[in-house]
């Protein structure tokens, strides 16, 4: 683990908006996540009658993406207590790269303006870490007192393109349920999502009186390069990831009570990540609860870390953890401390998110309770 200092700074989070396919708000979402009531339902937005999988995890009916991603925004800042007017506060934004990610940022630069926002900072488009790097990025920012306090937003609507090529590359779960780490998984569901956070210095909020929802402890980040879309069998990328996060923040592996893990029900990339996990946590892992909220709410794709991220910031407020969903039995090879029926109670004082993507880049969130 690394021995660099705490920043002196502290990045908290004071607003979060959120979208899902259980409607706006956290509520819901947490809810959902805490009694594994999975999202999932059969797609009708676009014709899947040539596709092996049909099911997603979707909103009934969609804005569109641009002002999805609005509404989470201004959410997040009205729960911030974010003045409106001209403002400084950087928007860091995760889409997907396709044609329209241009066209998208620049329909959220001119939506933001309303909310006292310059309009969006940088665009990333890193796959299933995308959002995660922008936290990353954003927690840098403040913790070296560059801005008071930096936005992240991210979104992802599931559509026939992406859905097609997933499919094509038997990434989908065949029977249309995410069972992360179970015996008989057989790939992934994606889902609807559009999330921002505010994260701010403590002192900042502090003089503002604002409201700490959670701190942003550590952060981390790897990249293995073994394969273009295969994980690497030892976890190695995952494992460096977590302890950069856990050595950031100067906690113990000891001290962390919960892991959302990236867990996407692929059979090679959830055996890989519970080798990371017990690579980085050694004995403590048989009494770590561990859980993938995306078997509830899907894969959100470039906006499934920011997604993942406020799940587990409402576990460490209401100390319910999420359910790992769609059990089916036990793969001898994983040997996690899962989540399973009913919510557990716990008050766990750090949580960590991980998340990786393909062509070998990992990210890890360690959250502390407020």
């Amino acid at each position: 683990m690394s021995t660099s200092a705490p920043p002196a700074v502290r990045p908290v989070f004071t607003g979060l908006g959120v979208l899902s396919a259980f409607g706006p708000g956290l509520a819901a979402l947490a809810a959902a996540t805490v009694h594994g009531t999975a999202g999932f339902t059969e797609v009708t937005r676009f014709d899947v009658g040539r596709r092996g999988t049909r099911r997603a995890a979707l909103l009934a009916d969609p804005p569109p993406l641009a002002r999805a991603v609005l509404g989470a925004v201004a959410d997040a800042c009205g729960q911030a207590g974010l003045p409106t007017g001209p403002g400084e506060t950087p928007l860091l934004l995760a889409l997907h790269s396709d044609l329209r990610t241009g066209e998208v940022a620049e329909a959220v630069t001119k939506g933001s303006a309303a909310l006292g926002l310059p309009g969006v900072t940088r665009v990333y488009t890193g796959a299933c870490v995308a959002a995660a790097t922008a936290v990353a990025d954003a927690a840098a920012l403040v913790a070296s007192g560059r801005y008071p306090r930096v936005l992240v937003a991210a979104g992802h609507l599931v559509e026939p393109g992406v859905f097609a090529a997933f499919d094509a590359g038997r990434a989908l779960a065949r029977d249309g349920e995410l069972r992360p780490f179970s015996s008989g998984r057989t790939g992934t569901v994606l889902g609807d999502a559009a999330v921002a956070v505010v994260i701010e210095a403590d002192t900042a909020a502090e003089r503002r009186g604002a409201t700490t929802l959670a701190r942003l402890a550590g952060w981390g980040r790897s990249g293995d390069a073994h394969h273009v879309c295969r994980p690497r069998p030892d976890g190695e990328g995952v494992a460096r990831a977590a302890r950069s996060a856990l050595g950031r923040a100067g906690v113990a592996p000891s001290e962390v009570g919960y892991v959302n893990a990236n867990g996407t029900g692929s059979p090679l990339s959830d055996l890989a990540e519970a080798r990371a996990l017990r690579e980085v946590f050694g004995d403590a892992l048989a009494g770590l609860p561990v859980s993938s909220s995306k078997s509830v709410h899907g894969h959100a794709l470039e906006a499934s870390a920011l997604l993942e991220l406020v799940v587990t910031i409402a576990a460490l407020e209401s100390g319910r953890l999420p359910v790992n969903a769609g059990w089916l039995g036990p793969d001898p090879e994983i040997g996690l401390n899962l989540v399973l029926a009913g919510s557990r109670p716990d008050r766990p004082r750090y949580a960590l998110s991980l998340n990786s993507a393909f062509g070998g880049a990992n990210t890890a969130l360690l959250v502390a309770a407020a």
